[in-house]
């Protein structure tokens, strides 16, 4: 918390420092402008070289402090933009907001746990953890929430964030670069679409005509300057039409290629800079050099390429302007020659841009993960296994406040599912989901929330939310029943960590206990790891039939002082306390 508080008000005080010397930039660059206009209307009248010395100066000047200006301006974004980092970390620590997207854009109800375990939408895994700025940094941390990963590629995400976190200074600079980019989805599709349509280079007759236009009209302007023959001037006219003529037969292709292209150069731009950023860092986290390396290509930067594509994009704007277009075009093909290059950048660059823009997303991805460890250095990375053994201590939810969550030590062995039971408000559920999204962390390779944990990753299947399809005309116990299929059928493939909370709820008592207990013995036939909460006492009697893989667990919950106590402590055997007689009477019901 301090740490983020500092950092603000440093980037604070910077922040007012550059904005008065942007301010005096200002100034400074009108009055330049002011005293280049007035000495060139003196040297007009006075043909004095003075005069005109002085012009030239102030042009000269204009023209600096305009770059220095530019710099400045970016450097009061990336200040805000660093406040903006810090202060929106406070206040999340502090409880006050939730300054982040939710990522309700990638909530799949069909999922076997996206939606149960509240993976996306407000108040989810994806807001709490998301500091990314980029689209497909955010499609990139989106997707890794709802995949589990080969145990290989945990172990390399665990070490790429182990050593981001400690780099705070960097994380929050990319973080920075990414947000000043106002990247969109719209931005992020249309580069890659203009990267993956066909572009039939220009032909060698054309370029010759490209090549030789531009050195016919220089000849003759400078033999119509040098002799002021009017055959020379008529000869250049000739030329100058000629030129438009010529572009006006590419102009649907080279709409065609900057179509949807506003603003473009800038996002290419900004891109650049998050690669270079990625560039010049020192790595050593096996996955994190992997990724630096793919930045390379014919012997430059990645960064280098895309400062080209920017500067393409940049100059094809003069052909949205009239003046600019007629006169730049008309005397030089200017247009032409920056389509040319563009589609040679293409069709060399088409196999790689993708793949850089999925670093991008690779970084800010481990970075969110990263951001998590840094605010929470209690949270420990699973050891693991490929025994089919879990175990964790003092495991918790990680949305839950620090001050309130209590822990609990799960251990899978030898039992390997549970049979869960306790009052309603008792803990049932959440500690199902911080079973499973910890799990979920697992196989993601970050931090989970716990102080010791030894997980072998598996597929997470979970039936504890779901919701009725109006549209599909579902109710809810058919979407039940639906998933409880889908569970079933990926048992089939492997084994899984299995989450189920009160299910078959839309039938009576005796059809449900029954099918519960089937249930049960069903996933424990095929291995799976988990736990099952229930109400029903007599599903608990289970465990007699197979207790080398069935147990019991309970939260309790105490009346004291004609009120209930929940301490969320979870126990062995089952549950004993009712509270729900008691909260009738308490408040009238009976």
């Amino acid at each position: 918390m301090e740490i983020y508080k500092s950092r603000s008000g440093n980037y604070l005080q910077g922040l007012i420092k550059t904005k008065t010397k942007y301010n005096t930039i200002s100034l400074l660059r009108l009055l330049s402008i002011v005293l280049f206009l007035v000495f060139g209307f003196y040297h007009i009248k006075e043909s004095n070289y003075l005069f005109l010395s002085l012009s030239i100066f102030f042009l000269i000047a204009f023209i600096v402090l305009m770059r220095f200006h530019t710099k400045l301006l970016f450097q009061i974004k990336r200040l805000e933009a660093l406040i903006s980092i810090n202060t929106n970390e406070m206040d999340y620590l502090e409880n006050n907001k939730l300054p982040f997207e939710n990522g309700e854009e990638f909530i799949d109800f069909h999922h076997p746990y996206g939606y149960d375990l509240d993976i996306f939408g407000n108040h989810s895994l994806f807001q709490n953890y998301n500091r990314t700025a980029t689209y497909i940094g955010k499609k990139t941390l989106a997707q890794q929430c709802v995949r589990l990963l080969p145990n290989e590629e945990i172990i390399l995400n665990q070490e790429a964030i182990k050593e981001l976190t400690a780099k705070l200074d960097w994380r929050q600079e990319f973080l920075a670069l990414a947000k000043i980019s106002q990247d969109t989805k719209q931005a992020y599709e249309t580069i890659l679409k203009w990267s993956k349509s066909n572009s039939t280079p220009l032909s060698k007759v054309i370029i010759g005509i490209l090549i030789l236009s531009p050195v016919l009209f220089l000849g003759f302007a400078v033999a119509y300057w040098s002799t002021s023959n009017s055959f020379f001037l008529k000869v250049l006219s000739l030329i100058f039409v000629f030129n438009l003529g010529f572009l006006g037969r590419f102009m649907k292709r080279i709409q065609l290629e900057i179509a949807h292209s506003s603003n473009i150069d800038k996002i290419i731009s900004h891109y650049g800079l998050l690669l270079q950023i990625i560039e010049k860092e020192d790595f050593k986290a096996e996955k994190l050099i992997h990724l630096q390396k793919q930045l390379t290509y014919q012997k430059d930067k990645a960064s280098v390429h895309l400062q080209q594509l920017a500067s393409l994009f940049s100059s094809m704007d003069t052909i949205q302007n009239l003046i600019t277009g007629v006169l730049f075009n008309g005397t030089f093909l200017y247009n032409l020659h920056i389509f040319k290059v563009l589609i040679v950048w293409k069709n060399q660059h088409t196999v790689v841009l993708e793949d850089w823009l999925k670093v991008i997303g690779e970084f800010e991805m481990l970075n969110s993960l990263a951001n998590v460890s840094y605010n929470n250095p209690d949270f420990v990375f699973p050891e693991l296994n490929t025994n089919y053994e879990i175990s964790f201590s003092n495991l918790s939810h990680p949305l839950l406040s620090k001050k309130s969550r209590v822990g609990n030590d799960i251990d899978f062995q030898p039992q390997s599912f549970m049979i869960l039971t306790g009052s309603n408000m008792s803990g049932k559920s959440t500690f199902l989901r911080s079973l499973g999204i910890n799990m979920v962390l697992t196989g993601m390779g970050a931090a989970v929330c716990a102080t010791k944990a030894n997980a072998h990753p598996m597929p997470v299947l979970v039936s504890m939310r779901l919701a009725d399809s109006l549209s599909d005309s579902e109710s809810y116990f058919f979407a039940e029943i639906k998933r409880l299929k889908q569970i079933m059928d990926e048992l089939e493939r492997q084994p899984a960590f299995v989450l189920l909370d009160e299910i078959l709820r839309g039938t009576n008592s005796d059809d449900k206990r029954n099918g519960t207990i089937e249930v049960i013995k069903k996933v424990i036939t095929k291995n799976a790891i988990g736990g099952i909460a229930t109400h029903d006492i007599e599903v608990c009697l289970t465990t007699n039939q197979f207790p080398e893989t069935l147990i019991n667990k309970c939260f309790e919950v105490e009346i004291r002082n004609n009120d209930l106590h929940f301490d969320f402590i979870l126990r062995d055997g089952i549950c004993k306390n009712k509270s729900a007689t008691f909260l009738m009477k308490k408040i009238g019901v009976i």
